[in-house]
């Protein structure tokens, strides 16, 4: 059976794309069933977000292609900025200070093979090509 890729969006999320990436890196690649349990427990309050928009891809890929959910991974989660509120804050002697207020677009795509890119050593990816080559000989 070929792999299988359904997404969900929400978009206009209020809270910052930084935010919703540190909740979102915990889930990458993981079972449905385990990456509930982590959004439920995170301490974080975009946690409910992104549970709300995982179980809403699980939903279309079992109302869709009739998937079953016990079979499904967490393939892609992309958090994108989405328009900024720009607000006031006033200050001393008549200024105004600008604040952004930021907003973020959640993708998550569920599929039946865990094909998550694997995590890349943070040591290797400052080094050049040629240096890793040299290494491994």
């Amino acid at each position: 059976m070929a792999a299988t890729h359904v997404k969900a969006t929400s978009r206009y999320v209020r809270v910052a794309p930084n935010k919703a990436r540190q909740v979102v890196a915990h889930i990458r690649g993981q079972r449905i069933d385990h990456a509930r349990r982590v959004l439920a427990l995170s301490p974080k309050g975009v946690a409910e977000q992104v549970l709300k928009t995982l179980n809403s891809a699980v939903a279309n890929a079992e109302n869709n292609l009739d998937l079953d959910a016990d079979d499904l991974y967490v393939t892609a989660v992309v958090i994108d900025e989405g328009p900024r509120l720009k607000r006031s804050q006033p200050r001393a002697m008549g200024r105004a200070y600008q604040i952004f207020k930021r907003t973020s677009h959640i993708t998550i795509s569920v599929g039946t093979e865990n094909v998550a890119p694997p995590r890349r050593n943070a040591r290797d990816a400052n080094r050049r090509p040629a240096a890793n080559a040299a290494a491994k000989e």
